[in-house]
């Protein structure tokens, strides 16, 4: 039997391959199959996502949303051990096994190996960021998800055995590879199985499962506080086992992100991707090929603007614009008083609460996180963009700010009073952070990233957020302990003012990407249009110049997969 080549068609295309012209095949292509019949076919697709309504949307997209609801809750591990090590140090239990004697027959676990342990997964997580970086790009979303669950079940066998407090700053570390790929993974395949209308909720939904996980922490270790055995503290460890097997078996039949398999040079796979994530919907007119053929023309477009995919190129050219912003929005989250607002708890026992009625405050805080994305997705469903999400949230928020300061001059006769007053606004504050900054902070990331670039440009806002979290949690301690610098609550003073040039930054920088594929905003990027003209400026993207190597590569694959089923 003669080989394709040899009947003049084109050979099948191996993993990554790039299929390249054959002039005994050329003849073979017809008319309706060259670079301009995939440009009408990409642009039918980007018209019909552009006026796809959000519940249309739903209709057509249902098994996306269960998929990427499905990847997105591996960061509630996250959420769930943060804010678990947070909240030993109150534990006696937790305090006699990996603590010193402080007197008085109690135990504290010293300041320096809590400094550790609390940003000891941090230190993990810039490893892992680095690391999926490469890693996704080259196996896969799924792959990479999987590898890191099984890496979760071996860590959480150390939290639960150890028997010093080296061992769990080692776990700590360990457990925070695994999350630092989650951080950029959820939100990176959220972005990419959905159409325009979905993006926005979608990617906000990782936010929700990290307050879902801070939620069940804060739930398991009140539950704890009458144990006086070891068991207090490995029972919430153990837990973190619950999730890793039901997640693998799950992500396992998950279909990869389509825009990967693209970028890939898998054509046929980006299409059987794309048909197991979407439902049969006649209102829409959906069509496989010519939303492949809008993911190939986007992928070209972005190889003619950007050079490379590694990290140098995320710092080349207007990619530099766009790695800025995405680095300063996460940024941000940290600089508009959120590790400020995690004292509610100290002014509230201050105020003279026991610490079980200060942790049932902590429980409703985190419960506003969830509460909070809801409401995100109501104000979005209204038609307000995410640029005036975080925008006018930065006002609130320094509003508070300032109001916090202002309460340090009440006398110190009414100090309860103003110690209750603080704690209460700062529950205010984290309901206003979580309906804007907190939770439209995801979406912005995963939008205004390119595609080619968008793991590692994302990676590298992760990191910087990491960072600017430690260098707070530092500082903000000595600026409220009586001891040290005991600003009280003066410090709302100084972060209102870092709040307000957040909000200068965001004005001029930060631009709207609502409503925009993500063919338009790389040229938008490219064209340097001001941030607060992205949402009014005209773009086409189908009149510009590309490169019909990438589009003659999807033309091949489906002249090849035509004689095939012939």
């Amino acid at each position: 039997m003669a080989s394709a080549k040899e009947e003049g068609q084109i050979a099948p295309l191996s993993y990554g391959d790039k299929p390249q012209l054959d002039d005994k095949g050329g003849d073979h292509l017809a008319h309706d199959k060259t670079v301009d019949s995939i440009i009408h076919r990409a642009r039918t697709a980007t018209e019909k996502e552009q006026k796809m309504t959000l519940m249309q949307g739903i209709k057509l997209y249902p098994k996306a949303i269960a998929w990427s609801m499905l990847i997105s809750t591996c960061i509630v591990m996250e959420g769930y051990d943060v804010a678990l090590i947070n909240n030993f140090y109150a534990f006696q239990q937790f305090n006699r096994k990996y603590g010193e004697p402080a007197g008085d027959g109690k135990y504290e676990v010293p300041a320096p190996w809590q400094a550790g342990l609390s940003n000891g997964a941090n230190v993990g997580e810039l490893i892992g960021l680095l690391i999926n970086g490469f890693v996704s790009e080259r196996f896969g979303y799924r792959y990479t998800v999987i590898a890191c669950l099984f890496l979760i079940i071996a860590w959480t066998a150390l939290f639960f055995t150890a028997q010093n407090v080296t061992t769990l700053l080692v776990a700590e570390i360990l457990a925070g590879i695994p999350w630092g790929v989650f951080q950029t993974l959820t939100i990176t395949y959220a972005s990419e199985v959905c159409p325009v209308a979905m993006r926005g909720y979608l990617t906000t939904y990782v936010n929700f499962c990290w307050g879902m996980g801070q939620e069940i922490a804060i739930g398991v270790i009140m539950a704890m506080l009458k144990r006086d055995d070891e068991w207090a503290y490995r029972i919430p460890y153990g837990l973190q086992w619950m999730w890793p097997v039901p997640l693998i078996i799950g992500i396992a039949f998950a279909p990869e992100s389509p825009w990967w398999l693209v970028r890939r040079g898998r054509i046929e796979d980006a299409k059987k991707s794309l048909l197991r994530l979407t439902s049969l919907n006649r209102e829409t007119d959906f069509d496989a090929d010519e939303t492949v053929a809008m993911m190939v023309h986007t992928t070209a477009i972005e190889e003619k603007t950007t050079k490379g995919a590694s990290y140098l190129d995320c710092f080349r050219g207007h990619d530099l614009r766009r790695t800025e912003i995405v680095c300063m929005v996460w940024a941000i989250q940290n600089l508009s008083g959120n590790s400020f607002s995690n004292y509610s708890t100290y002014f509230l026992t201050q105020a003279g609460l026991d610490s079980t009625s200060a942790y049932g405050f902590a429980l409703g805080q985190y419960g506003m996180n969830m509460v909070g994305v809801f409401g995100a997705w109501f104000l979005m469903s209204w038609g307000i963009g995410r640029r005036s999400l975080y925008l006018f949230g930065l006002c609130a928020l320094c509003t508070m700010l300032f109001i916090m300061g202002f309460l340090g001059l009440v006398p110190a006769d009414h100090r309860r009073e103003s110690s209750i007053a603080t704690g209460s606004i700062m529950l205010g504050w984290a309901l206003s952070y979580q309906l804007t900054v907190g939770t439209v902070c995801y979406s912005l990331v995963s939008e205004l990233s390119t595609r080619r670039l968008q793991i590692k440009t994302v990676v590298l806002g992760r990191m910087l957020y990491i960072v600017v979290g430690i260098v707070c949690s530092v500082f903000t301690p000595y600026m409220l302990n009586p001891t040290a610098w005991n600003w009280q609550n003066y410090t709302g003073f100084f972060w209102a003012g870092i709040c307000f040039l957040c909000i200068i930054y965001t004005y001029f920088r930060v631009p709207e990407p609502t409503g925009r594929t993500f063919a338009e905003l790389d040229l938008l990027f490219e064209q340097g249009v001001s941030a607060r003209k992205f949402a009014t400026t005209e773009v086409n993207v189908f009149e510009e110049n590309i490169d019909g190597g990438v589009l003659e590569n999807y033309q091949k694959q489906r002249e090849y997969s035509h004689l095939e089923s012939v």
